[in-house]
C-alpha cells in the first residue's frame, strides 16, 4: 500500500502535476484573451464613439483657398489659412496620380482600408519604445490622419486611424478617398492638395503635369520639409528616383522613361507661404480686403471657404504702375479708373507695402495745390463765364496780409480764362473764385464727387488748399473726363462660393454729375494745358490728352491728374512727414514724367480711342481762337482749339494779329473782361495784354496791346472777399498718420484671426 501511494506521488509530480498547471494555464490565458476581447471591444466601442460619423465624414468641408483673379482672369493672390485649391480626380493627371500611389500606396485598390502588418509593427514598437515610429499608413488611414485626427505617435491616435480608415472604406469609394486625399495632403511650403502644389512649384494645373515633375510632388509626401526641391534638391531627387523605382516594379513606366524624367531639368518656382502678406497688387487687395470683403463675409468664408473673388484691376497695368512709382523721389501713389464705370484698373498706395501699409492712394489726405484749379474754372463756366472771357492778373493783397501769388512772381495783366488756365496763374483763379462765389465752387467740388470734410471756407480753396485723397481726384477727373457723369470706383466685379453660386455681383455706379457741356468745355481748356502749358511733359503722343499739374507752395506734394480717352489717372508724390521734396520739385518735374511713362504704356496695352467722345446734348461747337484775345485766331495767332457753348463764339478775327478793328469793335459776342470789387482800384483797362505767358517762355518781343478795348464786365461779387488767416492752417491733413495706420492693420489682422 505504501509503495502504491509513493508511486502515485511520484506520477502525479512528474506528469499529472504539469498535465493539471497546463491546464489551469490555459484557463488563465483563456480567461485573459476574453477579458482583452472584452476590454478591447469596448476600447474601440468608447473610441468610436467619440470619433466623427459617417455623416460627418460626408459633411467635412476642409479648408480651401480664396482666389482672387484680376480682370482678365489672371491670379492675383490667394488668400487662406491652409493654401488649398479642390481639383476634381479626373482633372489631374493619371501620371500624377500613379507616382502617389507608388510612393504611398501602391496596394490601395485591393485593401479595404488598413495594413494589419503595419498596425502589428506600429504595435510592437509601442511596446518596446513608448512611442510609434513606423510609417506604412495606408493613403485611407492619412486622409483620416490628415482630416480629423493629431499628429501624436501614439498607439490610441493609431488605433482611432484604423477604426476612421475602416469606416471611410464603408462610406466613400476608392476614387472619393483618392480624390480627397489629393486635395488634402500637405505638400510643403504652405501648400495644401495638388492644385496648390502644382501651381506653386511648376506653374501648372494637376493635369498638365508631366512624369518628372509629379514623381518629384509625390516624393513630397513623406517630408515635405526634408524633400524640397527649393532647398534641397539632392534629396529631392533621391527621393524622386525612389518613387520612379516603385512605378518602374509595377510595370506602370519603363525603365527608359523613368531615366529620362530623373535627367529632366525641373522648371521651379519660387513659392511664397504667406497668407496675410499678398503676392501681387498688395495696396489693391488690402483695399477690397479690408474694406469690403472681410466685413461682409467674416474670415473664415474669406481664408476657408474657397471664394473666387473677381477684380476689375488689370494685372499688367498693375504691375506697370508698381515699377512707375519706383522713379518717384519720394513716396507716393498711383491711381488708374476707368472713367466710363469707375473700374479700379491699378492702385499702387506706396513703394513698399511690406514697410508701410499705408494706402496713400486711399489714406493720404493731401493739398492737390494747382490740380484743384480745374473745379473753380468749371464753377465759373456753370455761372456763364466762357473761356475766351478775361481776367485781370494784376497784384493783390488782403488787409490781413494775405497775397497770393504766380508761381513766376509777377503779373500778366489782361489774360484769358484759357490763358490763365494753361499757365497756372494764382491770382486770376482767386479773383475766378470770388466772382464766381465760394459756395458755387464748393457745390461743383461735391457735384464732381469729392466728399472731403476738408474744404476751407476763403479764398486760398481757389489755389488748392483743401485736404482729399488720390482717389476723390480721380473721381473728379473721371467726371470731367467722360462728359459729366458723376462715377463711384469699385474693384470687385464678382464673388462666387466654392459651389460657383454667385454672391456678390457689382457693375458701375453712375449719377449726374455736372452738365455734360461744362465738363466737356473743362475738358478741352486741360487740353490747352498739356499742348502748350504746365503739363506739356504730360503729353501722349498720338492721343489727345488733358490733364493738369499740382504743386504745393511749400514744395511738399507734387501731382499730375488727367487722362486720355477711356482712362483716367493720379499720381501723387510726397513725404509722409511732409518734409518737402525740393526746391523747385513741381508736378511738372516730379509726377508729369512718371505719369506720362505709366500712361503710354497703359494707351497700348487697353487698345484706348485716340480722340474723346463729345456728348450729342452738350450743346458745344469746337472754335479756334487766339489764346491771348479769345478772339477768333487769326494766322498769326497762338491759336487753339476750344469747345464754346453753340451759339456764344466771338464772331469778329483776332484785331490783335491782323483781323478788322469794326468787326471786333462790333462784335457783341467779343471776350468780356470780368471786374470784381477786388479790381476797382486798378485803372481801366486800356486793351489786350500779350504778355500772357511765364517770363522763361514769352516770345523775345511781345504784340502790341490791341487797339480794341476789351468790353467791361463789372461782377458784383456774391459774398465779400474772405482771405486765410495766416494765425491758422487752412486745410487738414491726414486724420490718420502713417503710424496709426500701420497699428490699425495689424489691429484687423488680429481681429479677423489672421495673426496671432
Amino acid at each position: 500500500m505504501k509503495g502504491e501511494k509513493e508511486g502515485f506521488i511520484r506520477k502525479f509530480r512528474t506528469g499529472g502535476c504539469l498535465g493539471g498547471l497546463a491546464a489551469l494555464v490555459g484557463i488563465l490565458l483563456l480567461t485573459a484573451f476574453a477579458v482583452l476581447s472584452v476590454g478591447g471591444a469596448l476600447y474601440v466601442w468608447g473610441v468610436s464613439k467619440t470619433l466623427p460619423t459617417a455623416e460627418e465624414m460626408v459633411n467635412h468641408r476642409p479648408s480651401l483657398a480664396t482666389v482672387v483673379y484680376d480682370r482678365n482672369g489672371k491670379v492675383l493672390t490667394n488668400l487662406y489659412y491652409e493654401n488649398r485649391q479642390w481639383v476634381k480626380l479626373d482633372r489631374i493627371s493619371p501620371i500624377m496620380v500613379k507616382a502617389v500611389l507608388a510612393a504611398e500606396d501602391a496596394d490601395f485598390y485591393a485593401h479595404r482600408g488598413i495594413d494589419p502588418v503595419s498596425i502589428l509593427r506600429a504595435f510592437i514598437k509601442d511596446l518596446t519604445h513608448q512611442a510609434t515610429r513606423q510609417g506604412g499608413s495606408t493613403i485611407t488611414q492619412q486622409l483620416a490622419r490628415n482630416l480629423f485626427l493629431t499628429k501624436e505617435r501614439t498607439l490610441s491616435r493609431k488605433a482611432r486611424e484604423a477604426i476612421l480608415a475602416l469606416r471611410m472604406e464603408k462610406t466613400f469609394t476608392k476614387d472619393q478617398i483618392l480624390e480627397m486625399y489629393l486635395n488634402t495632403i500637405y505638400f510643403g511650403h504652405g501648400t495644401y492638395g495638388i492644385g496648390s502644389a502644382a501651381q506653386a512649384y511648376f506653374g501648372k494645373n494637376p493635369g498638365q503635369l508631366n512624369l518628372s515633375e509629379a514623381s518629384i510632388l509625390a516624393g513630397l509626401i513623406a517630408a515635405p520639409e526634408y524633400y524640397t526641391p527649393l532647398r534641397h534638391l539632392d534629396r529631392a531627387k533621391t527621393r524622386q528616383a525612389y518613387v520612379l523605382g516603385q512605378m518602374v516594379a509595377k510595370g506602370w513606366i519603363g525603365r527608359e522613361e523613368a531615366q529620362k524624367a530623373l535627367d529632366a531639368k525641373l522648371p521651379l518656382k519660387s513659392v511664397r507661404r504667406s497668407s496675410v502678406t499678398f503676392s501681387d497688387a498688395p495696396y489693391f487687395v488690402s483695399y477690397i480686403l479690408f474694406s469690403q470683403l472681410l466685413p461682409k463675409y467674416g474670415s473664415d468664408a474669406v481664408y476657408r471657404g474657397g471664394m473666387r473673388i473677381y477684380t476689375t484691376l488689370d494685372a499688367d497695368l498693375q504691375k506697370d504702375a508698381e515699377a512707375a512709382i519706383q522713379k518717384l523721389p519720394s513716396e507716393g501713389a498711383i491711381l488708374a479708373l476707368d472713367p466710363e464705370t469707375g473700374e479700379i484698373l491699378a492702385m499702387v498706395g506706396g513703394k513698399d507695402f511690406e514697410k508701410s501699409k499705408f494706402n496713400r492712394a486711399v489714406q493720404a489726405f493731401r493739398q492737390p495745390g494747382s490740380a484743384f484749379k480745374p473745379f473753380v474754372y468749371a464753377a465759373a463756366l456753370e455761372a456763364g463765364y466762357r473761356p475766351v472771357d478775361h481776367l485781370m492778373d494784376s497784384p493783390l493783397e488782403f488787409p490781413n496780409g494775405w497775397k497770393p501769388e504766380n508761381y513766376d512772381l509777377k503779373s500778366h495783366g489782361e489774360v484769358s480764362l484759357i490763358e490763365a488756365l494753361t499757365y497756372s496763374y494764382n491770382i486770376p483763379a482767386v479773383k475766378l473764385a470770388h466772382l464766381t462765389g465760394l459756395e458755387k465752387v464748393v457745390q461743383m467740388v461735391r457735384n464732381l464727387g469729392i466728399t472731403t470734410p476738408h474744404l476751407p471756407n476763403d479764398l486760398s480753396l481757389a489755389l488748392g488748399s483743401a485736404s482729399l485723397t488720390p482717389m476723390e481726384m480721380a473721381i473728379a477727373y473721371s467726371c470731367i473726363e467722360n462728359g459729366g457723369k458723376r462715377v463711384v470706383p469699385y474693384g470687385i466685379r464678382e464673388v462666387r462660393d466654392n459651389g460657383d453660386t454667385v454672391l456678390e455681383k457689382n457693375g458701375p455706379m453712375i449719377s449726374d454729375g455736372i452738365s455734360p457741356k461744362v465738363a466737356v468745355m473743362i475738358r478741352s481748356m486741360l487740353q490747352e494745358v498739356v499742348r502748350s502749358g504746365t503739363g506739356r511733359g504730360a503729353a501722349v503722343p498720338g492721343y489727345e490728352t488733358f490733364g493738369k499739374t499740382g504743386t504745393t507752395n511749400d514744395w511738399s506734394d507734387a501731382w499730375f491728374c488727367g487722362g486720355i480717352p477711356g482712362l483716367v489717372v493720379i499720381v501723387y508724390a510726397g513725404n509722409d512727414d511732409h518734409r518737402p521734396l525740393g526746391d523747385r520739385m513741381t508736378g511738372g518735374r516730379v509726377a508729369s514724367p512718371v505719369w506720362k511713362a505709366f500712361v503710354s504704356k497703359a494707351a497700348s496695352r487697353l487698345k484706348l480711342a485716340k480722340s474723346f467722345a463729345v456728348p450729342a446734348n452738350a450743346g458745344i461747337e469746337i472754335v479756334r481762337v487766339c489764346r491771348h484775345t479769345g478772339f477768333l485766331a487769326a494766322s498769326g495767332c497762338p491759336a487753339v482749339s476750344i469747345l464754346l457753348p453753340a451759339g456764344e463764339a466771338p464772331q469778329a478775327v483776332c484785331p490783335l494779329h491782323g483781323g478788322a478793328v469794326a468787326a471786333a469793335r462790333n462784335d457783341s459776342l467779343a471776350p468780356r473782361l470780368l471786374l470784381s470789387p477786388m479790381d476797382e482800384a486798378l485803372p481801366s483797362a486800356s486793351g489786350i495784354s500779350a504778355a500772357g505767358t511765364p517770363a522763361e517762355e514769352r516770345p523775345a518781343e511781345a504784340p502790341a496791346a490791341s487797339p480794341v478795348p476789351t468790353p467791361v464786365l463789372k461782377v458784383p461779387a456774391p459774398q465779400p472777399p474772405k482771405p486765410p488767416s495766416p494765425a491758422e492752417k487752412p486745410y487738414r491733413r491726414d486724420p490718420s498718420t502713417p503710424n496709426d495706420v500701420e497699428k490699425r492693420y495689424q489691429e484687423l489682422l488680429k481681429q479677423y484671426g489672421l495673426t496671432s
